[in-house]
């Protein structure tokens, strides 16, 4: 017969049995998701032994699906984005997209090099945004990857001299690693055969919340103690400022519906200097959402980070779970270099010459509170 402790040593290991049982194994899957021209375009699956998942596509390295828990143990998608691939193919706002060849704006979409003009494609007024949505708009040769950082993804794409106005062939390479410790990390690299400006990023759209409607519950605070200023036509100047007394200071933990609809013109759009050592990986923002009791860690190695809150959603978007993109459904924070960049010999350089690689990374790490 077995005794009281016997049984109390039964039940404790019969309880751990279950809740190892319960665990899921990391896996990676790829399947078709579409074509483009006769070409395959595959969606990769990424999951990890908590149960998070994590949906990504090698047209444009879109992120198109980020499935995480709340704090009562139910799993919901907290990223912007479509459930097809056709509307990718339509405009929309870059929703989980890599940026590249450089991310934010350069001025009159003009740089020198080397006593050499180079006049780039311009695609807002006389600048160009985002290096004309090149990197987000075309396929990316893709495979699986494992190492150290958990199981991915890596994705390459050359860039050819002359694309959009940017001078040399650049082999650019994005990895996506998921890791049992719930991080997202994203490593950016590249390579040229001239002297080039790169300045990539991601544009993911986060909603934490249960209904995804808006993020005003959403509670953000980021490492920085100034921010690159705004001429009067709110574009990003060539020069640094102090935050202080600026109501879109986020050096504390702020309510995003406490100030947001004070900030002109629409919100949230600001590239924000980071305290941090040029080229150290270190936390520098965090987004709490205390309904979901869902909280956003980010980390990089880049000099900035640009806050954004959808400002520009304007409900004519459906989106997954016939979900209308409404201004502020969701939010941005991407890490990257200075606007304009190559313009300002000040800002921390964003050249890349043959023989060295640009490599910058950055992670996402998905908890509840109170862990």
């Amino acid at each position: 017969m077995i005794n009281n402790t016997g049984r109390v040593i039964l039940i404790i290991c019969f309880t751990i049995f279950l809740l190892a049982c319960s665990k899921q194994e990391p896996t990676t899957k790829k399947d078709v998701w579409g074509q483009i021209e006769g070409t395959d375009v595959y969606l990769y699956t990424l999951s990890n032994s908590n149960g998070i998942t994590i949906k990504i596509t090698n047209y444009g390295g879109i992120i198109t699906s980020l499935i995480v828990p709340d704090k009562n143990g139910a799993f919901d998608d907290i990223v912007l984005g479509f459930d097809n691939l056709k509307q990718y193919l339509e405009p929309h706002p870059s929703f989980g997209a890599v940026i590249g060849r450089f991310a934010n704006r350069i001025e009159n979409a003009t740089f020198n090099i080397d006593s050499t003009t180079y006049r780039l494609t311009k695609n807002i007024g006389d600048d160009i945004l985002h290096g004309n949505n090149e990197f987000d708009c075309v396929i990316w040769d893709s495979q699986m990857i494992s190492n150290a950082y958990g199981n991915g993804i890596k994705l390459h794409y050359l860039s050819k001299d002359g694309a959009n106005g940017f001078p040399g062939n650049v082999h650019a390479y994005v990895s996506y690693t998921l890791s049992e410790s719930n991080d997202l990390r994203i490593t950016f690299e590249a390579k040229t055969d001239k002297k080039t400006h790169i300045n990539m990023t991601q544009h993911s759209y986060f909603n934490l919340s249960p209904n995804h409607k808006t993020i005003y519950n959403h509670q953000v605070e980021i490492n920085a103690n100034q921010y690159i200023r705004y001429d009067k036509t709110v574009k990003p100047s060539r020069t640094i400022a102090s935050l202080k007394n600026k109501t879109w200071d986020l050096s504390k933990l702020t309510k995003l519906g406490d100030s947001i609809h004070t900030i002109a013109p629409n919100g949230y759009n600001h590239c924000y200097v980071l305290n941090k050592p040029l080229n150290k990986l270190e936390q520098v923002a965090q987004v709490i959402e205390p309904y979901s009791g869902r909280t956003l860690k980010v980390s990089t190695t880049q000099p900035g980070i640009v806050f954004y809150t959808g400002n520009y959603l304007d409900s004519t978007l459906n989106g997954k779970y016939v979900n209308t993109y409404a201004q502020h459904a969701g939010l941005c924070l991407e890490s990257q270099h200075y606007p304009d960049a190559p313009n300002n010999s000040n800002f921390p350089t964003t050249l890349l010459i043959p023989g060295e690689t640009y490599k910058e990374v950055a992670i996402y790490t998905f908890g509840l509170l109170n862990e």
